[in-house]
């Protein structure tokens, strides 16, 4: 249809990987669009891809560019393309500042807090163009046999041959079993694992075969134990979930600890734990005196956790965590967590509240998730007083953040 397709200006970044535009003219004039492979104040040809309560479109064709616009790292990713590289089009300083937009306006919008926010880069981003960082490659066998990824916002399956945003090691994986040559069955899923480690890699066939891989990070605050590092190592299932970006898990746990401050002889609760990533680090800091109390709803990874830390000052406990921590009669000085991106939501900070913990270090991966948390928190006495963001998830709208709150 030819009023599909339309000329655009296109207005400010909203969350989710678009930028906001209006119908300019005619019987929908003023309609808001959210537009995608755009960029603040570029003129763009542009078609519309959904009509309902969210109207939608792809710009087919730019006809003013930001100075931010570059080349796509991704072509795959662009319009009509599979999800997973919105911002493939951005320079990275452009995605940093990007992302900071939208979490300083989340925090604002949903959490009352006025906030500047700067989104740091991992080390080796800016070397690899913010490619080559997943250490995990999920794939989808299509009608073909062929694998590859969903179109946005579909069920189709568009094959693949390669995928830049995966490591060396994963890509290598890949080449070597012949993973994009072979035929599966439609709907099979297929996921490389490649850990940094140096373990060798794995590739599961709708979730066979099963196995244990191998992560290890450096902690540089292992120092405060006298050691310039203390590397921790953990072992979890192929399957399960781990943090994606090579460096995202050094970092985080870096971030993580740092906010958590001083922990000796402490009891601390780590919620929604995964597979122990704080809780290694977190029961070395509380020291012999302390605990920390790690909670899980997968068994799977409850599992992972115990197999981890099986010679650490910890407990784990295996459930939802509103139903375990309100079984809990201890007082933490201290509560990390790292919901789904979801947010933690007013019952479980309400809960975390009548613990009373003087400090709360919240992970999250979403920011309008953490923008609401922060105004339940705020119900409960408890200040945002630090902030970090990370961009973890180069050529997405992602962001991970690590956000301080005290009584």
């Amino acid at each position: 249809m030819t009023d599909d397709l339309l000329t655009l200006t296109i207005g400010n970044i909203a969350h989710g990987g678009h930028c906001v535009a209006r119908i300019p003219e005619g019987s929908d004039a003023g309609r808001v669009l959210f537009v995608r492979h755009t960029l603040p104040g570029e003129t763009v040809r542009a078609r519309i891809t959904e009509r309902g309560k969210v109207w939608r479109a792809d710009a087919l064709e730019i006809l003013e560019a930001s100075p931010d616009r570059v080349p796509s790292a991704w072509p795959e990713a662009g319009p009509g393309g599979v999800g997973g590289g919105e911002l493939a089009h951005v320079s990275l300083d452009g995605q940093h500042r990007w992302k900071a937009t939208v979490v300083a306006e989340q925090l604002k919008r949903l959490g009352g807090i006025e906030r500047e926010v700067t989104v740091e880069g991992a080390p080796g981003d800016a070397e690899n163009g913010g490619l080559a960082y997943r250490t995990r490659m999920d794939l989808l066998a299509g009608e073909n046999g062929k694998l590859g990824m969903r179109r946005f916002r579909s069920h189709d399956v568009i094959p693949l041959t390669h995928m830049p945003l995966a490591t060396e090691r994963v890509q290598s994986a890949a080449r070597l079993t012949n993973v994009w040559d072979k035929e599966y069955e439609p709907g099979v899923r297929v996921r490389v694992v490649a850990p940094e480690s140096g373990c060798e890699p794995v590739i599961l066939v709708d979730g066979s075969p099963r196995g244990t891989v191998i992560e290890e990070i450096s902690w540089s605050q292992g120092a405060r134990f006298g050691e310039s590092a203390m590397p921790l190592t953990y072992r979890l299932s192929a399957s399960g979930f781990w943090q994606v970006h090579r460096e995202a898990p050094s970092l985080l746990v870096e971030a993580v600890t740092e906010a958590a401050g001083e922990c000796d002889g402490i009891n601390a609760f780590d919620l929604y734990c995964g597979a122990g990533l704080f809780t290694v680090p977190l029961a070395h800091l509380v020291g012999e005196n302390g605990r920390v109390f790690a909670v899980e709803g997968s068994l799977s990874a409850a599992n992972d956790v115990e197999r981890t830390t099986k010679r650490l000052r910890s407990t784990v406990l295996h459930g939802p965590v509103e139903k375990v921590i309100a079984g809990l009669d201890v007082m933490p000085s201290l509560i990390v967590l790292d919901p789904p991106r979801v947010g933690a939501g007013r019952v479980i900070v309400k809960e975390i509240a009548t613990h009373q913990p003087d400090r709360v270090v919240y992970v999250a991966c979403d920011p309008a998730a953490l923008g609401r948390d922060t105004a339940y928190f705020a119900e409960e006495g408890y200040t945002l007083t630090g902030l970090r963001a990370f961009d973890l998830f180069p050529m997405t709208h992602h962001v991970e953040c690590v956000a301080t709150f005290q009584r």
